[in-house]
């Protein structure tokens, strides 16, 4: 199943990176594999623009966060991730494994 999680770089939790206490607190728990992506332009729900233009500098850039791993871990880990956020999407999806190796 794939995680997927859209924040932005500016929220936090326990006054950290929120995408960072997201990914330490996956490997914590062995979930498979977390990729951080962090995004060039996008808005949300409060339809306000955020840019990485040099005209328009945002400090709060849109990244999107995804997990990967079994739909039981993945469920298990869903009531932590909605405690540590406080506002954001957090969507699921079947995904079919083509290869894992380390």
């Amino acid at each position: 199943m794939l995680l997927r999680i859209f924040l932005g770089e500016g929220d936090e939790y326990n006054r950290r990176p929120l995408y960072k206490a997201i990914v330490l607190r996956a490997r914590e728990l062995r979930l498979a594999g977390a990729t951080l992506l962090r995004g060039r332009m996008g808005f949300g729900r409060s339809n306000q623009l955020h840019n990485a233009s040099i005209l328009m500098l945002s400090f709060d850039l849109p990244m999107v966060l995804e997990i990967v791993d079994t739909p039981e871990k993945i469920e298990a880990f869903l009531p932590e991730l909605k405690k540590m956020m406080r506002n954001g999407l957090i969507t699921t999806e079947r995904a079919q494994i083509i290869r894992y190796q380390a």
